[in-house]
Order: structure tokens, then sequence, then C-alpha cells
């Protein structure tokens, strides 16, 4: 059966009143506060995510909500609209031109439609299961890369690396990959990452202690333009677990076997 037209259409008018909030305080004084040793929330976070309620709330009264700053309105409701509002805060708050936000459509647990806005490069990129996606409107492809040594790879830290535990493992994944890349690259921003993977201007993305907000517009966004997504085990891509590996395909097999190492 075909999607409700109105569901791209609200992702999209979210995510892009979004980056106008964003860009309108971007390089101004913040209000900045800890929710972790290094993890940050500003006042833009809580703006974004309350406009984004209130929007949902207004069009689909009987929607569920999942998104970062005030968690999950759960009536059980078969779809449920899970939204980052702000995906870099960190970079947001120094004053780094790489953010965006991400929004991603369940429905019956199955990420359905996607919308990701960049407001910094004006790039919207959106997808539908089974239909497509696109940067503002025209089709995605991921890369035709097929060597590792080719490749550049683009990946994220979580905010527990300090721990020593931790850091010795991340570290010591991402001195894997620079063993085997062209180049690694850490930009702060998952959902840019999985949309740059789709965009083919990355050819694959590894993270892991992330949320669905983080990677699940971005994670469809990739499979529509032609790539793979699983867990980092290699096994059926499931948002929730909170690891991911995208590539444009072609590499997949060859980034599990140096995760496996």
């Amino acid at each position: 059966m075909p999607l409700n037209p109105q569901f791209l259409a609200t992702a999209v008018e979210a995510v892009v009143r979004a980056g106008d909030i964003q860009i309108a305080r971007f390089g101004t004084v913040l209000r900045v506060e800890k929710k972790g040793a290094i993890d940050l929330v500003t006042e833009i976070d809580v703006e974004v995510e309350r406009m984004f309620r209130a929007l949902i709330a207004e069009r689909f009264a009987d929607h569920d909500v999942l998104a970062e700053e005030m968690g999950q309105t759960r009536t059980g409701a078969s779809h449920r609209w899970v939204f980052d509002p702000l995906d870099g805060t960190t970079n947001y708050a120094h004053g780094i031109p790489i953010f965006c936000s991400a929004l991603a459509l369940e429905i019956d647990g199955v990420p359905t439609v996607a919308a990701v806005y960049d407001p910094n490069r004006r790039e919207l990129f959106t997808a539908e299961r089974g239909v497509g996606a696109w940067l503002n409107g025209e089709p995605l492809q991921v890369s035709s890369t097929t060597t590792l040594n080719d490749s550049v790879l683009v990946t994220g830290f979580p905010y527990d690396i300090h721990d020593p535990v931790r850091m010795e493992v991340l570290v010591g994944l991402f001195a894997g990959f620079l063993g085997h890349a062209r180049a690694v690259r850490r930009l702060g921003s998952a959902a840019i990452d999985l949309c740059w993977v789709a965009a083919g201007r990355m050819d694959g993305f590894w993270e892991q202690s992330l949320h669905p907000w983080d990677v699940m517009g971005g994670g469809l966004i990739v499979q529509e333009a032609g790539g793979r997504v699983t867990n980092l085990d290699g096994s059926a891509w499931d948002a929730h677990r909170g690891d991911v590996l995208a590539t444009n395909g072609h590499l997949h097999d060859a980034m599990l076997a140096v995760i496996r190492k």
C-alpha cells in the first residue's frame, strides 16, 4: 500500500524548520549544559525538539515520538517518529559548522521514511523504503569503490571514550582501519556520516554506542541509495542495538573482516 505522502512532507518540514532554528542561533552565546562528562546539550536542542513534538501532535496525534532530549511518548502506536533535534551538538556549541537534524518514521518497527537536513550546506537528504533516496530531490547513489586501500572511511567516538577499557577497544579498531584505508575521517555527526556514505563521498562508516535517533534516518538513506547496513557483527541491522556498519556494499565484507580481527 502506498505511503501517506504527508509523512515525507512532514519529515521534510520538520528538519528544515529545525535547520532554520539552528542557523539563526549558530555562533551566538548559548546556554550549554552537560548530560555527562563530555556530553553536551544546548538550549537549541530543546527548542527544536519542542517545535517538533508540537508539529507531530498537531498532524498525527495518534503517533508516538522518540527523541533525544525528552525521551519517548509511548502509547503502543504502530507509527513512531524518531528524532534527533541537533546531531553534532558538540560541534554546534564550539562553532564548528558540521551538524544537522535527523528524523525517521518507524511503521510497525520498520524504518520507512527518513529526512536529514544539513543547514550549513543546505542539503536535504530524504528516503522512502522501497522507493529510493534523494539529495535535494536528485537520486542518491553510493560509491563504486571496491577495495579498502582506495576507500575513505568515517567514524565517531562515544561519550564514554575516557574509560580506559573502552578507549583501548575503540582506538584499536580505528588503528585497524587506518592500516587498510586511504583515509579515515571523524566529523562529529553520525547522521551526516551516513548521508555522506549514501552520497558516495565516503565509502564506509562504523560506530558504537549510538542511539536510534543518531542512525535510523541515515541508515535508511544509505540502504535506499544502494548501500548495505548491518550491525558490527554482520547481523541484520537494528537501529536500537547501538552499533552500525554502513558501506557502499562492495566494502562491507572487507570491513567486517577488519572488525573481527
